[in-house]
């Protein structure tokens, strides 16, 4: 939905123009980078599979519908996502606890440490990135940029809302 004229017109052009493209740029750093990290090529892990690995990490065990929904994409797409890290190891198909017809993805031992290894990579790497930035500005940007991806989120999910957290 495009933005009225009275939701810019205090919002200056050419701010917006830096702002976008400034976005345009970081994607393209970051896919470049993969995020990551420091050290080995094997640090770095596909957006997708971080992602899904933390989720599972953060939230547990759970189905494919409920990562999915919590992720805002389509179950299909989780179930392409989450083939390769059952393939390797870093994820388990396992039959809920309470409907054992139902499959629950889980986070294995493996997929944990992996995931470790790559956030150990990245946060050196944002400590590189960030170097003589002050607790303050780290602070600040880490705010701004959960908002910034907050209101991606609801904008996203169809909420008019901004500035709703979204997980």
């Amino acid at each position: 939905m495009p933005l009225s004229q009275d939701m810019t017109s205090d919002i200056d052009p050419g701010l917006l123009d830096v702002l976008q493209h400034q976005v345009a740029l970081f994607a393209r750093r970051a896919e470049q980078t993969r995020l990551g990290g420091i050290g080995q090529v094997r640090n770095s892990m596909d957006r997708a599979a971080y992602l899904l690995l933390n989720r599972l990490d953060r939230e547990g065990p759970m189905g494919v519908k409920a990562l999915a929904a919590g992720m805002g994409i389509d179950s299909s797409t989780v179930t392409r996502q989450v083939a390769p890290l059952v393939d390797t190891g870093l994820v388990k198909r396992t039959s809920h606890p309470e409907d054992g017809r139902a499959v629950v993805l889980e986070l294995s031992p493996r997929g944990l440490a992996r995931l470790e290894e790559v956030r150990s990579s990245r946060r050196e790497l944002m400590a590189q990135v960030t170097d003589g930035w002050t607790q303050d500005d780290r602070e600040s940007f880490t705010t701004l940029l959960s908002r910034f991806n907050s209101a991606l989120s609801a904008r996203a999910a169809g909420q008019q809302e901004p500035g709703t957290p979204i997980s």
